[in-house]
């Protein structure tokens, strides 16, 4: 068994993961803002990750043997309006939590496929510029530099986790992020929406990779830093769908028809698929739940409605 301390674990992936490193036999420490209570398999501790005092105060003589770093503000458009926020949370919060450990901590970091930005033509690899676009992304590539800098140091070994399109449920809970193409689809599937809106015909693709599959990329990335080491690795599938066989999958496993409404085609890449062979050779990770069907299907089932 091993301690592992994971932030952000009340959000919708925190939670799977909780699951997941307890189904695996670690004991969880969860690091937030509030003083819930956790369970018989976790315990809390609390500071908010924008204040050094109360992060190192929180973790002083906590003896961790890994960090799950997933706590951060996700909104691309809230981060337009907000970026000094989201430069507080995601960027400054990871550098108080690493400037708070003590030893050569294994630590993984969750980031996101935004960091690439949309100037890119095929697979994206870890090993391409980042050119983040918006302040939510450009944040995100901010904690990545910090881990990497002080992973040079020998303070931590660090896996980078860059994520693409969580979706999915386990443990009857859905996705509660009101964006993306797979929660407007379900709105509508459910009445609270007359119609989905779309950009150009619906033959872009993206790709979608389950929740639980992300969880399971995370407990075997907590095995895997070298101290002296930050590691970029992608999550996903290599595969996607259209936004019409992502509309079409929702109505054949709902049972419900979908109204489309199509706009303008959007100013973005026709295709956004990340290159997943790194991971798979580092860690040995393979998705398999991450399906489009089985993605949507734990969706609806968790969402407790009858078709």
């Amino acid at each position: 068994m091993r301690r592992v301390l994971v932030t952000g674990g009340d959000g919708y992936l925190g939670r799977v993961l909780t699951l997941r490193l307890i189904e695996s036999g670690h004991e969880v420490i969860l690091l937030g803002r509030q003083p819930l209570a956790g369970d018989a398999a976790t315990r809390r501790v609390c500071a908010d990750l924008t204040d050094r005092q109360q992060v190192a105060a929180a973790l002083a003589g906590l003896d961790v043997d890994g960090v799950c770093h997933l706590a951060a503000r996700t909104s691309v458009r809230e981060s337009l309006v907000d970026p000094v926020g989201y430069f507080s949370v995601n960027a400054v919060g990871t550098l108080n939590l690493l400037a708070s450990l003590t030893g050569q901590t294994p630590f993984v970091l969750l980031s996101s496929g935004a960091v690439y930005g949309s100037d890119h033509s095929g697979p994206l690899t870890e090993g391409l510029v980042p050119r983040p676009e918006n302040p939510y992304a450009a944040s995100k590539l901010a904690a990545e530099s910090m881990v990497a800098s002080v992973a040079a140091t020998g303070a931590v070994g660090a896996i980078i986790l860059r994520c693409f399109n969580i979706a999915g449920a386990y443990g009857g809970r859905a996705n509660p992020n009101p964006s993306g193409i797979i929660p407007a689809v379900m709105r509508a599937a459910m009445g609270e929406a007359e119609h989905v809106a779309i950009n150009g015909d619906g033959s872009a693709v993206r790709e979608f990779t389950h929740v639980v599959d992300v969880a399971d990329a995370i407990v075997r990335a907590l095995e895997a830093p070298a101290a002296g080491k930050a590691e970029v690795l992608n999550v996903g599938t290599g595969a996607g769908s259209t936004m019409l066989e992502v509309i079409d999958t929702v109505a054949r496993v709902t049972g419900r028809p979908i109204e489309v409404v199509h706009g303008p085609a959007a100013n973005e890449p026709h295709t956004v698929l990340a290159d997943t062979r790194r991971i798979r050779e580092r860690l040995g990770w393979t998705p398999v739940r991450s399906g489009i069907e089985e993605i949507i299907r734990s969706d609806w089932e968790a969402r407790h409605v009858t078709p």
